[in-house]
C-alpha cells in the first residue's frame, strides 16, 4: 500500500505565498534493495549502513516510536533478550527513533541494551525506510513512527520486511523467518 501526503510550506521571502508539494511514502519489499544511509548512533560515531554490511553480518534495522514506552520497552528488551540468538546467526541489531541522544543513552542504560540506537530526530531515516506516516488518534491525525523492522542482508537486499509490527511476538516471528535458532 502507498500514500501520499500533501506537504504544505510558507516562503519566507514571500510571506503571503503557499507552496504544495505531494509525497509519496516509500514502502519497502522483501527481495529489494535497502536505502543506504549514513546516521549518528546515540554516542555521536557514524552509522554507514554499506560499511556495516561489508563485516559479512546482515543487519536488522527496527524503527519505533519513543523510548521507555511499554511498547517500545518491550519490544527493545526482546531484542536484547534474543541478543545472543541473533549476534550469533550474523545479524547486527540497530534500533531508530526520533529521540535526543540522550534519551536513547538513558533507555540504553536503563534497559542494558546491547545494541545501538540511531538518532533520527528529523525523522529522515524514517521517511527514507517508509515508517514516517499518517497516523491517527482519538480523532486527531498527525506523522508520527510506524513501528517497523527491516533484515537486511550482508548483500543489501531486504531479507524481511514488517510495517505495523506487534510489539510481542514479532521478534520471535523475525528470527523463525531467517532461520536463526
Amino acid at each position: 500500500m502507498r500514500y501520499t501526503h500533501i506537504l504544505i510550506e510558507t516562503r519566507f521571502d514571500e510571506p503571503n505565498s503557499v507552496v504544495t508539494h505531494m509525497t509519496e511514502d516509500v514502502t519497502l519489499a522483501v527481495g529489494g534493495i535497502a536505502p543506504e544511509f549514513e546516521a549518528f548512533l546515540s554516542d555521536g560515531s557514524k552509522f554507514v549502513l554499506s560499511e556495516a554490511l561489508s563485516s559479512g553480518k546482515g543487519v536488522i534495522l527496527y524503527f519505533y516510536p519513543r523510548d521507555n514506552t511499554p511498547g517500545c520497552t518491550s519490544q527493545a528488551c526482546d531484542f536484547r533478550d534474543n541478543f545472543g540468538r541473533i549476534s550469533d546467526g550474523s545479524w547486527k541489531v540497530v534500533g531508530v527513533s526520533t529521540d535526543s541522544a540522550k534519551s536513547h543513552q538513558n533507555f540504553i542504560s536503563k534497559h542494558e541494551l546491547p545494541f545501538d540506537l540511531i538518532v533520527d530526530e528529523e525523522a529522515e531515516l524514517h521517511s527514507l525506510y517508509g515508517t514516517w506516516r499518517e497516523k491517527s488518534m482519538y480523532g486527531k491525525t498527525y506523522m508520527g513512527t510506524v513501528r517497523s523492522t527491516f533484515a537486511i542482508s550482508s548483500d543489501g537486499t531486504l531479507a524481511w520486511v514488517g510495517y505495523k509490527v506487534k510489539t510481542k511476538g514479532h521478534v520471535d516471528q523475525v528470527l523463525q523467518d531467517l532461520g536463526i535458532e
